[in-house]
C-alpha cells in the first residue's frame, strides 16, 4: 500500500503537468493537435517578452472601468484585484500545452495509466449512487463523467492551487487571447461578487473545481444538484461538479448509449483522404470499404461516423461518432478526447487501445512546430497562423502538402514533413 501511495503521489504530480488545457478552458477557445516539446529553458525571456508586474498593474487600472461597467462593484474589484501578480509561468503554459505538445502516445501513457484506472474504479465505487442519479437526470454515462473527473483533477484530489484571478489577469494582459481571458476574468469577479466562493484557486488557465470549469461555464452550466442552495464545484463533495459536467455535455448534444468511438483496422490501400472528421459515412459504407474493429469483427452501427488517425498512419485508427465532437466541446485536442474515451472504456470494463504507436518517432519542439507552420504558409498551404498549435487548419495544411508530394495524407505533423518543407 505504501508503494501504491507513492505511485499515486507521483501520478498526481504528473497530472499537474497535464492540466494544461483544462476542460472548459479549451472548450471556449483553444485549438487541437498533438506533438511533443522539451525546451531547454522554457521560461527564458518570457517575462521580458510577454509582460511585467508593472505592466500588469497598469493594465489592471485600465481594466477596472470595464469590469465596473459589467456590474462588478468597486469594493469587490479593489479587494479582489489588490496584489494580483504577473505570472510568466502561466503565459508559458498557455503557449505550450501538453495536449498539443506531446505525442498522443506519451499523453495517453499518463492520462490512461493503470494507476488512474485503478483510482477511477475506486472513485466510481465510492460515488456509484451519485453517478447513477446524475446519469438518470442528464443522460450521460457515469464512466464518462468519472473519466473527465479523473483527467481534470485526479478524481478531486488535485483541483489546482493557483490564484484564478491572477492567472486570468496575466493572460488577459499578455494579450495573445486577451479578449477571451478578460471576459473570463469579469465572470470570475462576478462569481466573487455574488458570494459564491471566497477564494478561487485552480489551474493556470483559470479553470477550477473538480472538473475544471472556466468562470463563464460556471455561470452557464453549473447546477445545484445536492440541493443545498449553492452551485459548489470547489468543495470536497463532487455532486454539483459531476452534475454540472453532465449538464454541459447534454447541452452540446450527448447521446446516451452511443460510444465516443471504437478502435478499427483499415485495409491495405485504404484512401487516407477519408481519415478526417470532415468525412462522415454510414457504418455500412465503412464496412464495405473493408474497415473492421480491431478484433476483426463487423463494425457496430451507432449511426454515421468518421475515421480518425490521431497518431498518423502508423498509429491506432478509430471510427468515431458525434459524442466524440461533444467531448471536443470540453477540450478540442484529439489526444484529450481519445484519452477521455479510452479511460471511460477502461472504467466501464471494456478493453483499452490495442494497436501500437510509432514510439520511435519524436515529436516536434515548439520552435519546430512554428517553423512547420511558417514553411507551410510560404509553400501555399495555409496553416491558420504561426502559433505552434497543431490545430485543424494546420493538420489540413499538412494533409494538402502530403497529397501534393505524393505521401500518405494522414495529416500528421512529423519531422519528415518538416524536412521536406526545408
Amino acid at each position: 500500500m505504501k508503494g501504491g501511495a507513492r505511485l499515486f503521489e507521483k501520478s498526481c504530480k504528473i497530472l499537474r503537468s497535464i492540466l494544461v488545457a483544462p476542460g472548459l478552458a479549451v472548450a471556449l477557445g483553444f485549438g487541437a493537435g498533438q506533438a511533443q516539446t522539451i525546451l531547454p529553458d522554457p521560461l527564458a525571456g518570457v517575462e521580458e517578452a510577454m509582460g511585467s508586474q508593472a505592466g500588469l498593474d497598469a493594465w489592471v487600472q485600465g481594466f477596472r472601468s470595464r469590469a465596473l461597467e459589467a456590474g462588478v462593484s468597486p469594493a469587490t474589484f479593489d479587494a479582489a484585484m489588490r496584489g494580483v501578480e504577473f505570472n510568466p509561468k502561466v503565459v508559458e503554459r498557455d503557449r505550450n500545452q501538453n495536449e498539443f505538445s506531446k505525442t498522443i502516445w506519451d499523453y495517453l501513457d499518463t492520462a490512461v495509466s493503470e494507476d488512474r484506472v485503478a483510482l477511477g474504479l475506486k472513485a466510481i465505487e465510492r460515488n456509484r449512487a451519485l453517478l447513477e442519479r446524475v446519469e438518470a437526470e442528464y443522460g450521460v454515462e457515469g464512466e464518462v463523467l468519472a473519466a473527465i473527473w479523473g483527467l481534470e483533477s485526479a478524481y478531486g484530489t488535485y483541483r489546482g492551487d493557483l490564484p484564478v484571478l491572477g492567472s486570468l489577469a496575466t493572460l488577459a494582459y499578455e494579450g495573445r487571447r486577451g479578449a477571451f481571458f478578460e471576459a473570463e476574468l469579469i465572470a470570475a469577479l462576478q462569481i466573487v461578487e455574488g458570494g459564491h466562493v471566497e477564494r478561487l484557486s485552480g489551474s493556470w488557465a483559470g479553470a477550477s473545481g473538480h472538473t475544471q470549469f472556466m468562470p463563464s461555464s460556471w455561470q452557464k452550466f453549473a447546477v445545484d444538484f445536492d440541493g443545498d442552495g449553492k452551485r459548489n464545484l470547489w468543495g470536497d463533495d463532487p455532486a454539483d461538479a459531476l452534475a454540472s459536467t453532465a449538464n454541459y455535455l447534454r447541452h452540446w448534444g450527448w447521446t446516451k448509449g452511443q460510444p465516443w468511438g471504437v478502435e478499427v483496422t483499415l485495409p491495405e490501400g485504404f484512401d487516407h483522404d477519408q481519415t478526417t472528421e470532415r468525412v462522415v459515412k454510414p457504418v455500412a459504407e465503412w464496412q464495405a470499404m473493408g474497415v473492421r474493429t480491431v478484433s476483426g469483427a463487423d463494425l457496430p452501427d451507432h449511426g454515421p461516423g468518421s475515421i480518425l488517425l490521431p497518431g498518423g498512419q502508423r498509429g491506432a485508427a478509430f471510427l468515431i461518432w458525434p459524442n466524440f465532437q461533444v467531448i471536443e466541446k470540453y477540450n478540442t485536442a484529439d489526444a484529450y478526447v481519445v484519452a477521455i474515451g479510452s479511460l471511460s472504456d477502461r472504467l466501464a470494463g471494456r478493453a483499452g487501445i490495442q494497436s501500437g504507436w510509432p514510439r520511435e518517432l519524436r515529436a516536434l519542439t515548439l520552435e519546430e512546430r512554428r517553423e512547420l507552420q511558417d514553411r507551410l504558409g510560404r509553400a501555399g498551404f495555409d496553416p491558420g497562423g504561426v502559433d505552434g498549435r497543431m490545430g485543424p487548419k494546420t493538420v489540413a495544411a499538412v494533409t494538402a502538402f502530403q497529397k501534393a508530394r505524393g505521401l500518405v495524407p494522414d495529416g500528421y505533423p512529423s519531422l519528415e514533413v518538416l524536412g521536406l518543407l526545408r
